[in-house]
């Protein structure tokens, strides 16, 4: 089967294609280290067993500072300098920890990614956005590094639980509602309960997807303007994450683009007709749109969003399916509509 191919930047390719193959021709010709955790090494044992590894705690708990330090002080005990190349393998709290660990080294190490979770290949290791939550909120400490390369393989996925498999259908809906109507279209028309077996099918819904944030990474690598698109439904679901363990990152996501796409038609920018296809999908995908947090604690999680400029804050909502905006308004008021 072809290979899909996206260059960001002209440094920062994304493969979707068999991980063995393309792991042979993209490897340098240098020392290795593999960062990884212990789910994926029960896994793909035989990737990461060549190598030198540093194998990470597991879930969000895992992704601090300290986390990073460890693994500083492991590469001074394998002797890492910038002759070698570091290789994130798993999914999206991996790749955002290797990133970070490998910009930070010695002033920076080349490095790349085996996304192994459908989270991890729509969106963490796409982008060079690299990091660690702080105190409870989402990737507070960061940088933006491109990785040398990015490999999906969607055979990867098939050892996903099916709720760790929706997480990244929350944000492949939400790629779609950015900047693209038929690819919404087409998930609308998806059985999702065979999605992770259509190997076909799966692989040209993750390249649509990866080509949106791609194409605006191009355009605005520092979220500067354009890339803030992508938090679409991200400011409420970060607030949720912080608040409460209940949902995983895409299941707060949906409930995040539940509620801005409510936000977007009380303020008159988005079709009902629209708003209920949204919701209609998410649904469709196994989504709660219900938020276990109270939205006074939600909005309170709000006001410390990294998003947030002195007393604004900046709130992406739908316009039309495939279409959205950038809007910088006052805390008090984007706080008013929930109340």
């Amino acid at each position: 089967m072809t290979n899909y191919t996206l260059n960001i930047k002209d440094r920062s390719s994304v493969v979707i294609g068999e991980v063995g193959t393309l792991l042979a021709e993209m490897l340098p010709s240098k020392p290795i280290v593999v960062i990884s955790d212990t789910n994926v090494d029960r896994h793909y044992h035989s990737l990461i067993e060549p190598y030198p590894h540093i194998l990470l705690p597991l879930g969000e708990s895992g992704k601090t500072l300290s986390t990073v330090e460890n693994i500083y002080r492991r590469f001074v005990e394998l002797g890492v300098d910038r002759s070698w190349f570091v290789l994130g393998i798993g999914g999206g709290i991996v790749t955002d920890v290797t990133g970070f660990a490998a910009s930070t080294f010695m002033r920076g190490l080349p490095f790349g990614f085996v996304s192994t979770t459908l989270l991890g290949q729509v969106d963490a290791s796409v982008g060079g956005k690299n990091g660690v939550n702080l105190d409870g909120y989402k990737n507070m400490v960061g940088c933006f590094s491109q990785p040398e390369f990015v490999v999906c393989d969607v055979n990867m996925l098939k050892t996903l639980s099916d709720r760790e498999f929706r997480t990244g259908l929350a944000e492949i809906i939400k790629a779609a509602i950015i900047a693209d109507e038929e690819l919404f279209a087409m998930l609308e028309s998806c059985d999702f309960s065979r999605l992770k077996g259509d190997e076909k099918l799966l692989r040209e819904i993750l390249f649509r997807a990866i080509k949106i944030k791609a194409a605006i990474v191009e355009c605005d690598e520092r979220e500067a303007g354009e890339r803030r698109k992508l938090n679409l439904g991200h400011t409420l679901a970060h607030a949720i994450e912080k608040c409460t363990s209940k949902l995983n990152h895409g299941e707060a996501v949906a409930v995040g683009l539940h509620l801005i796409t409510q936000l977007a038609v009380e303020r008159n920018l988005l079709a009902w007709e629209d708003a209920h296809r949204i919701d209609a999908l998410l649904e469709q995908a196994g989504f709660s749109l219900e938020s276990p947090v109270p939205m006074r604690e939600l909005l309170a999680a709000v006001s410390k969003d990294k998003k947030s400029e002195g007393s604004d804050i900046h709130i992406v909502l739908p316009t039309a399916i495939g279409a959205c905006c950038v809007d910088k308004m006052p805390q008090k008021e984007f706080a008013k509509y929930f109340k």
